[in-house]
């Protein structure tokens, strides 16, 4: 195993040896746990284009409708049906 130093608040390190000792393990084994589920997650979530990515919070969606609401109002009023 190698050695990793890492830059923090020091609210931040306080908050890390706190959750560390509450699941009774320690900050680098909790940071090493963090890290592989972060990247089981990305390696599970299909990639987004950039166009996608660009797009990405430019509208926001209105209380009460869905995403799939507000695509099929942007298609109808684009093919003007």
């Amino acid at each position: 195993m190698k050695k990793l130093t890492l830059n923090a608040e020091p609210e931040v390190i306080a908050e890390a040896h706190r959750l560390a000792e509450l699941r009774g393990t320690s900050v680098s084994a909790m940071f090493s746990r963090i890290v592989r589920l972060l990247s089981q997650r990305d390696h599970q979530r299909p990639r987004m284009s950039s166009g996608v990515r660009k797009a990405t919070g430019l509208i926001q969606i209105p209380e009460g409708k869905s995403d799939r609401d507000v695509l099929d109002e942007a298609l109808a009023e684009k093919y003007e049906l």
